[in-house]
């Protein structure tokens, strides 16, 4: 049986599981907090698939929170002897009898609006539940771990030329929004402490916004904002002026650095993922999807609070990461060709 029932997802795992990183697992136990997620679940779904496809008997434990959700986006994996269901909150110590070898800690609270009406829950669920697995992986004795970071580390940013790994910018402090990035160069922190304290193997990836096939109805970025417009054909309405510039990256190249980064990424060491060719203002990639899709581009400005960044310029350097031979392959347009296409299939219903 195939991973998913999306055939567009399907093709995207099938053509992930034959990069040669999964190669570098056969045989281990990989523990995956957060697994529910978009990049979660399509790490789970890439290592069965690789499995499938080469015989890896790689082992995937999903840590999740919700197992209602869980088990209805893993339905057809549920019986795979390389997959295993673990329901349980990471802010919680746990025990667990199965011998881990990688663990890649995902969980964190993703949506804007919620950096600003749950900013103590993204705060203690990003420190609290890093600790949790720092201290688990001690115990266990976990050859890697990989902590999911996030550009929101730089700051407020306004550079022209690409931003490295060892550059810093403004966090304000006494702004609810910072809950996020302050929480996430913390739990980066923490975990440089755990590996110069400890010795543990840690590894962080600072990830540009991913999209692709997977994302759900739930997701409210601006990524999949423009996707929902495109699927139902309805005009797009920005509440900003769209001056952010970012690069962004396809999931399956994110899968593939992260894999990369775990395995062949330096000790106490943070790298960068991004497509470097992707950098685009939010205006011109509003208008690009209008245009390709026939549709209006509206402003509809106010002082509603939605969670949204300060205007930033911030195009990630991916240097350290080309250098442990890894490369993106997916480019924006098909990021959105491919994405656009899973929904459809999918045939969501939004309010």
């Amino acid at each position: 049986m195939f991973e998913t029932a999306n055939k567009i997802r399907q093709e995207d795992l099938n053509k992930l599981a034959n990069d040669l990183i999964f190669e570098q697992f056969a045989n281990e136990t990989i523990l995956i907090t957060g697994a529910t997620g978009l990049i979660g679940s399509e790490i789970v779904f890439a290592c069965l698939c690789a499995n499938r496809i080469k015989g890896l008997n790689i082992k995937v434990v999903a840590l999740v929170r919700n197992e209602m959700k869980a088990k209805m986006i893993f339905n057809n994996v549920l019986d795979n002897p390389n997959f295993e269901l673990l329901v349980h909150d990471v802010q919680n110590a746990f025990n667990f009898s199965r011998k881990i070898d990688y663990v890649i800690h995902l969980a964190s609270y993703t949506s804007s609006i919620d950096f600003v009406k749950k900013p103590v829950e993204t705060i203690l669920t990003s420190i609290i539940g890093t600790k949790s697995l720092l201290d688990f992986s001690i115990k266990n004795s976990v050859k890697g771990f990989l902590y999911l970071s996030s550009l929101e580390v730089y700051g407020l940013m306004n550079s022209k030329a690409p931003v490295s790994e060892n550059e810093i910018g403004c966090i304000d402090s006494l702004s609810c929004r910072s809950s996020y990035s302050l929480s996430k160069k913390m739990a980066e922190n923490l975990c440089i402490a755990y590996g110069s304290e400890f010795n543990l193997n840690v590894k962080i990836a600072r990830l540009c916004q991913t999209f692709g096939a997977g994302i759900t109805k739930a997701d409210n970025r601006l990524f999949a904002q423009l996707v929902k417009s495109a699927v139902l054909k309805n005009d797009i309405i920005l509440h900003t002026e769209g001056k952010t510039v970012r690069n962004y990256c396809y999931i399956t190249d994110a899968v593939s650095a992260i894999l990369t980064i775990l395995k062949y990424g330096l000790i106490n060491e943070a790298y960068n993922v991004a497509n470097n060719k992707t950098a685009i203002s939010v205006k011109k990639m509003a208008e690009y999807v209008a245009k390709e899709n026939n549709l209006l581009l509206k402003y509809d400005i106010d002082d509603k609070e939605r969670g949204y960044n300060p205007t930033i310029n911030i195009c990630l350097d991916t240097t350290k990461l080309n250098n442990l031979g890894w490369s993106a392959k997916v480019d924006l347009v098909e990021m959105f060709k491919r994405t656009i296409l899973f929904m459809n299939e999918e045939n969501i219903k939004y309010e």
